[in-house]
């Protein structure tokens, strides 16, 4: 999803504890892509309820959001808008890459390959609207405000980074950068220990930051060529040129300048490439919401989670004691929640 240039790029590495007392935009769509990747049975399945309903997103907002608020963040979760037709070709390529990957998964499974069937079984992921509605209705009951995108909801959160509305925008992907973002935190979500893919090996995983500003000066570019490099590489809009890779795409970037006598050097061309980089520099945003975190509807959480969709209530009262304590008398966070 989104660009791959992210062998390019500086990130810094840093403690949960230094992102308190923060304004984070989260990519909602890719946020809740990796709790649906990530919160899964062995065999891959999916967390459900009794109806058959996926659960696992909700587990992750009410688990990993509770966590974040703990260490005194303000997360406020965007949601993709409508996508340019431009990205009609990847949103195909996508549907067709998860059915290919649902078949491997019920493959594997079969054949007892565990390792291989949870892989697939993640490839498989889908936030439908049903998943972005009940997130919605979740993150209501919870107090976190989210913001609708008319388009793209990482150049949303980038443009609520901009207007100095957020301190970083919160997604896995690279794309925040192309859409200006000042800053960026990766691994928000997912610290912790991980597994390495296809190995016996776990590794500690922690938040990673990176300014739009300090990249372009370690590469010596400005943001269109970080843009032309993207391009290059290929995007969520074009497909990229063949056989270039981020290294070989910067240093064309700086031989030639910009991504038109590029293409004109390699005898390539890229369709609709000024419409493309419009969506990126020139990104369909809206100032019209209100940022305001609330406390949390206790009974709501309990009614949706444990009666809607077979939560255990147990776990769910001790979650909601600990979102009570962030906002209860006395806390540190109190003054800058509510």
């Amino acid at each position: 999803m989104g660009t791959d240039i992210g062998e390019l790029l500086e990130k810094r590495q840093v403690e949960i504890s230094e992102l308190s007392h923060k304004i984070v935009a989260i990519d909602a769509y890719n946020i809740l892509y990796q709790f649906l990747s990530i919160i899964r049975q062995r065999d891959g399945t999916p967390l459900k309820d009794s109806k058959g309903n996926i659960t696992s997103h909700l587990s992750g907002i009410l688990y990993r959001m509770t966590s974040l608020m703990e260490e005194g963040i303000k997360p406020v979760f965007v949601f993709d808008g409508k996508p340019s037709h431009l990205k009609d070709r990847t949103i195909e390529k996508r549907t067709v890459d998860r059915e290919n990957a649902k078949i491997k998964w019920e493959e594997a499974k079969e054949k007892g390959l565990a390792e291989e069937a949870y892989m697939y079984a993640q490839a498989s992921s889908k936030v439908t609207r049903e998943i972005a509605d009940d997130s919605r209705k979740l993150l209501l009951a919870m107090g976190i405000p989210w913001v609708d995108a008319p388009s793209e909801g990482e150049a949303q959160a980038a443009h609520m980074v901009t207007t100095g509305n957020a301190n970083y925008v919160a997604s896995q992907d690279y794309d925040s950068l192309l859409f200006g973002a000042p800053a960026v935190v990766r691994n928000l979500t997912i610290t912790g220990k991980r597994k390495l893919p296809k190995k016996n090996i776990f590794v500690d995983v922690k938040p990673e930051i990176m300014t739009l500003e300090e990249n372009l000066t370690e590469l010596g570019i400005d943001h269109s060529q970080l843009l032309d490099i993207a391009l290059c590489v290929g995007t969520d809009y074009n497909p990229g040129i063949e056989k270039i890779g981020p290294k070989k795409a910067l240093k064309l970037v700086k031989e030639y300048g910009r991504i038109e006598k590029i293409l004109q050097a390699v005898g390539q061309k890229i369709e609709n490439v000024q419409e493309i980089k419009d969506i990126f520099l020139n990104p369909t945003v809206t100032d019209d919401y209100n940022l305001k975190w609330k406390k949390p509807d206790i009974d709501a959480i309990i009614a949706f989670l444990c009666e809607e969709h077979d939560f255990s209530k147990d776990r769910v009262i001790k979650a909601c004691e600990r979102l009570e304590t962030i906002s209860g008398p006395g806390q540190r966070t109190l003054d800058q929640w509510f």
